[in-house]
C-alpha cells in the first residue's frame, strides 16, 4: 500500500510540473491585459506589450497561438521600431501602425532568428499575429486598423 501511494504521489507531481512547464511554454504564466481591436471585418484579441518587460519578452516562448489572437505594441514614441524573433518559436507577420492607425507595412518573420523587421515609417504600435493572418484576409498597408485609441498608455 506505501509503494502505491508514493507511486501515485510521484505521478501527480510528474503531471503538475508538465502542465506548470506548459503553461509557462506558451506564455500562461504572464497575465497582461487584452484588447479588441478590428482590421477590416475581422476581430482580433490582442494582448497588450505597453510596458518596457512586455515589449522586451513580446511572444518569446509561445509554442501556439489562437488564429483571431495577437499581441500589440504600445510604444512610448512613434519612430522606426524593429522587431527581431529570438526565443520565439512561432513563424509571424507583424503590421507595423502609425498613431492614428494606420498599418505601415507588414513583414513575415521566421522563428527563431534575429533579423530585424523595421517600420517603413515612423511607428507608433506593432501588431504580431500567426504568420499570413493578414494576407490571407486582404488586409495590407494603408489599411486602418479599429481599437488603437482604447489602448492603455505605454510604459
Amino acid at each position: 500500500m506505501k509503494k502505491r501511494s508514493s507511486v501515485l504521489r510521484s505521478s501527480i507531481a510528474s503531471v503538475l510540473c508538465a502542465a506548470a512547464f506548459s503553461a509557462a511554454a506558451q506564455g500562461g504564466g504572464a497575465s497582461l491585459p487584452v484588447a479588441e481591436l478590428g482590421a477590416g471585418m475581422y476581430r482580433i484579441e490582442a494582448e497588450v506589450a505597453h510596458t518596457a518587460d512586455a515589449r522586451q519578452t513580446g511572444l518569446m516562448h509561445r509554442v501556439a497561438m489562437p488564429l483571431h489572437r495577437g499581441m500589440v505594441f504600445v510604444f512610448p514614441e512613434e519612430g522606426a521600431h524593429c522587431m527581431w524573433m529570438r526565443n520565439t518559436h512561432l513563424s509571424l507577420s507583424v503590421a507595423f501602425i502609425d498613431a492614428r492607425g494606420k498599418i505601415l507595412n507588414i513583414e513575415r518573420m521566421a522563428p527563431r532568428t534575429e533579423v530585424n523587421h523595421c517600420a517603413a515609417a515612423p511607428a507608433r504600435f506593432a501588431l504580431e499575429m500567426n504568420a499570413g493572418w493578414f494576407e490571407e484576409r486582404g488586409i495590407a498597408a494603408g489599411a486602418l486598423l479599429r481599437g488603437i485609441d482604447r489602448l492603455p498608455a505605454p510604459r
